[in-house]
């Protein structure tokens, strides 16, 4: 299966993303285990995150066939290499870096270039994207996104991500999001395992509640 397909069925699986920036990577499989036990399959690990390169390699080992993994804040061409290396699938970006898009897709990988316009959406794609991050969402609101969608291919997905909670999250769903990346709300530096299953679990409940 290629990293897309299995990015694919991850997302028909549960199209949360785990955003754990500022996990360390002693603390990191511990962590992704309450998401996965919770429902989840996508991890993200921010690369201004301590050793996050060494946190990506310990998910990728840990939950092989049952997580797709990667980095987030990935803004350069060399560090798509670098995830590589370290075993992750995913790249997402808070920008539309065209040379990080081409980049990606043309090592095979998952490309989830941050866009905050229809312009920054059709370059995206056109450079291999394989989805699209609406971000900073708390800067947006469903009535754009849904805006964005009538002009966007209807395969294209799109991912709000930044300031999602469980109690927004159904207004996106219904402007045709398909999918979210779950930061703060999720997860932040010191939280255990524990606090983190609770949180993660109320936002695949209210994934399911629609």
């Amino acid at each position: 299966m290629s990293h897309v397909a299995a990015f694919d069925a991850a997302v028909r699986r549960c199209p949360l993303v785990a955003i754990l920036r500022g996990v360390r990577p002693d603390e990191v499989v511990s962590i992704g285990e309450a998401v996965l036990d919770a429902g989840f399959t996508l991890i993200e690990v921010p690369l201004n995150s301590p050793d996050p390169l060494d946190s990506i390699a310990r998910l990728a080992q840990a939950f092989a066939g049952r997580a797709v993994v990667g980095a987030g804040t990935v803004l350069e061409e060399q560090e798509v290499d670098a995830v590589q290396a370290a075993g992750g699938t995913l790249v997402i970006s808070p920008n539309a870096s065209i040379d990080v898009i081409v980049r990606t897709a043309r090592a095979g990988l998952v490309s989830l270039p941050g866009i905050a316009t229809p312009s920054e959406a059709f370059a995206a794609l056109r450079a291999g994207a394989t989805a699209l991050k609406l971000f900073p969402a708390e800067g947006a609101n469903p009535a754009m996104m849904k805006a964005m969608r009538a002009v966007l291919p209807s395969s294209v997905r799109v991912f709000p991500v930044g300031g999602i909670t469980p109690d927004n999250l159904s207004g996106w769903l219904k402007a045709g999001a398909a999918g979210f990346g779950l930061g703060s709300a999720l997860y932040t530096p010191g939280l255990t395992p524990e606090q983190v299953s609770i949180r993660a679990k109320k936002f695949v409940a209210a994934l399911a509640a629609g």
